[in-house]
């Protein structure tokens, strides 16, 4: 059950007193304004939104609509209305735009937290130990940046989408340098140890991230698709970053390797990572359209319309040159 509060002038009132008869409200007379308490079932959530704010006029400092979740109400009438409800729940654009906010500026923790992860990452490469390559995606904030381009693009939000788009470069970016320095210190003290004490060796886990194919391509979209719906499924956002995590944190930390130690094999690891954030991206994508996710403003939503759409040709053209690349 969502209790939605809204504060109204009396102008507003008088337009919005029809589409509340369909509501469970309350309504208590202030000074400059009516407050208005409505409940709804989970599932109506966005459906009363829609419908409670178009007569509202929001230049006013006294307007505004506040969501919250009761931790119990008590109602006859109310259980009965949440037992009728068959809609699918879904989740609130502004509870979404919420969550995406954090990743649209340089946060130097995230930035740090990154880096921290690639380190991390780089020894288990290193060690063929995927227990310390899992631990690393745990740290390792890099859904955020996917998740908010997404929403943002959805909403017809372009220029949050856009900056977005250079927060996850720069993550990826951070772990890429640490990964050149970490493996050029170690190659460095490697050339003064005993081989027993300290080497370098191109384990496994390396090896298998230095070539790329179309496969990859796939796997990202599916797994772009699974994190966006879980998270806006209220799912632990760190069960689906681990995800996201999987397909961007190893290679880009390979191609620090590989820059490093071996340059002709550079490249791999490299589209290797062009494959993954490109089939998040069209995956997380395609996610918000399955959800339904848009704006609540009509010009937002031709905005969105043509950003999603030159989005989509770019990334097409873009896996189609890739995929090219590993046919000729």
């Amino acid at each position: 059950m969502k209790k939605i509060l809204i504060h109204a002038r009396y102008d507003d009132y008088k337009k919005i007193i029809p589409l509340l008869e369909n509501f469970y409200h309350v309504d208590v007379e202030e000074k400059d304004f009516i407050q208005i308490k409505i409940f709804v079932p989970d599932a109506e959530i966005n459906n009363a939104l829609e419908i409670l704010r178009e007569p509202l006029d929001f230049r006013y400092k006294e307007t505004l609509i506040e969501v919250s979740t009761p931790d119990f109400v008590i109602s006859s009438t109310l259980s009965r209305a949440e037992k009728n409800v068959r809609t699918t729940e879904k989740t609130p654009v502004e509870k979404l735009l919420d969550t995406a906010k954090d990743y649209i500026k340089l946060d130097y923790w995230n930035i740090s937290l990154t880096a921290i992860a690639g380190l991390i990452a780089l020894t288990g490469l290193f060690l063929n130990n995927v227990a310390i390559i899992i631990g690393a995606m745990l740290l390792s904030p890099i859904l955020g940046p996917i998740h908010s381009f997404a929403i943002y693009s959805a909403v017809g939000k372009t220029t949050e989408a856009i900056r977005s788009i250079g927060v996850l470069s720069i993550l990826l970016l951070s772990v890429f340098v640490v990964s050149v320095i970490g493996t050029y210190l170690l190659s460095f003290l490697v050339a003064f140890c005993p081989e027993p004490i300290l080497s370098i060796e191109l384990t496994q886990e390396i090896i298998s991230r230095t070539v790329s194919s179309p496969v990859y391509i796939l796997m990202a979209v599916l797994l772009g698709i699974a994190s966006i719906i879980a998270l806006s499924r209220g799912t632990a956002e760190f069960i689906a970053g681990v995800a996201i995590a999987a397909a961007l944190l190893p290679p880009t930390v390979v191609a620090g390797i590989s820059f490093v130690i071996i340059p002709t094999e550079f490249m791999g690891p490299v589209f290797l990572v062009l494959d993954n954030v490109l089939g998040l991206i069209a995956g997380a994508l395609i996610a918000t359209l399955i959800l339904g996710i848009t704006p609540r403003n009509g010009t937002d939503i031709k905005t969105a319309k043509k950003f999603i759409q030159r989005t989509a040709l770019l990334i097409a053209v873009l896996i189609a040159l890739l995929t090219a690349s590993y046919i000729f």
